[in-house]
């Protein structure tokens, strides 16, 4: 097999080099995001390399060695051997499932999404998907369009709502780091402003340093009350004391709910059998394992949705996809930036959909 490295400003300009240097046989044995360039370690440039391969079967095979060359020659057909083994052997952990076997123009749409951080079950799913619409049709353009009909048909039945008016008590539960206090702050406004409703605080965040002072600021600009609540006692005082306001929103310390000891504490200081919904909220900057780590923990809760934050720090939307169907839960809302209450969305099927087909463009 020859294989040689190939580096381009983009994926589409590396597979055009790929074909022109191989043919529509090609192997794509890697891809990956290198940069060059730079100053200081600045400024440096992305680029894409693909290491590429193809079969040798057209070449004639070599004469004969005459008797006395033929131990050499075995030997040093074993080291070449052994040396393409290992050089396969680098990429093979990489490189399943083995795209090569659908033809360059799917591969390309594989790698895309492969970067978007989708994992290989998906994307051999995927490249199943395509490759029988492809042959149907005939037409290279019709590839992506087939890429989003997968992905819509995977979203199918999720259910992505918001608030429910009937739930008095709205909880955020979710690691450190995520956004939750900026979160509540933007769902509150917006049931303030626009639409009037009577709503408090309660935080049980009495670990992170200024948390209570963050959403105090927030209660003092939306001119709503707060009450810390540090054990189970306070909280079934602060839900007295609040019992005639529309919600009541519950921000809860950020931990590391990897480990199950945060989750069961948690657990001991709120009473979920009162009329609450809990939201979930997950990081897009986050790895995919890293999340369903983090869902696997709250099994025992009660979580409606997903609320899913930083999405202007993230370019790879294949997780939080993964995420929700892998789990069947869909996602109330999505938060693009800091401003409060603008930088949220209500989450839906298109705009994840739509997620998809901006990042490809990056």
């Amino acid at each position: 097999m020859k294989v040689k490295k190939i580096t381009a400003d983009s994926m589409q300009e590396a597979m055009k080099k790929v074909r022109s240097e191989f043919g529509d046989d090609a192997v794509i044995l890697n891809s990956k995001a290198v940069y060059t360039g730079g100053f200081l370690g600045l400024f440096k440039k992305k680029k894409i390399e693909v290491t590429a391969g193809m079969d040798d079967l057209t070449d004639s095979p070599a004469p004969l060695p005459a008797m006395n060359y033929i131990e050499e020659t075995e030997e040093n057909y074993k080291a070449d051997l052994n040396e393409i083994k290992e050089i396969l052997s680098r990429f093979q952990p990489q490189t399943q499932p083995a795209f090569h076997h659908f033809p360059p123009v799917i591969q390309e749409e594989l790698i895309r999404y492969k970067e978007l951080d989708f994992d290989d079950h998906w994307l051999l799913e995927l490249g199943q998907f395509v490759f029988g619409k492809w042959k149907e049709n005939g037409k290279d353009e019709d590839v992506h369009s087939h890429s989003l009909a997968f992905f819509n048909q995977k979203m199918k039945g999720l259910v992505h709502k918001g608030i429910n008016t009937d739930r008095k008590f709205i909880n955020v539960v979710g690691p450190t780091g995520v956004g939750k206090t900026t979160t509540i702050a933007k769902m509150a406004a917006k049931l303030v402003v626009e639409q009037k409703k009577k709503i408090a605080f309660i935080t049980t965040d009495t670990y992170r340093i200024g948390a209570i002072e963050q959403l105090k600021t927030y209660a003092q600009l939306l001119n709503v009350p707060i009450e810390v609540v540090y054990n189970r006692s306070d909280f079934e005082q602060a839900v007295l004391k609040f019992e005639q306001f529309d919600h009541i929103f519950i921000d809860t310390a950020g931990r590391n709910y990897r480990e199950k000891h945060y989750v069961e504490d948690l657990k001991n200081v709120l009473n979920f059998s009162v009329n609450m919904q809990s939201f979930l909220v997950l990081s897009m900057t986050a790895k995919r394992k890293d999340m369903q780590a983090v869902v696997e923990q709250f099994k025992d809760v009660d979580i409606s949705h997903f609320i899913f934050t930083k999405q202007d720090e993230s370019t790879s939307p294949g997780a939080v996809i993964q995420i929700m169907t892998q789990n069947q839960k869909g996602a109330a809302f999505i938060t693009t930036g800091q401003a409060v209450p603008e930088d949220i969305k209500e989450a839906s099927a298109e705009h994840f959909l739509n997620l998809l087909e901006e990042s490809g463009k990056q």
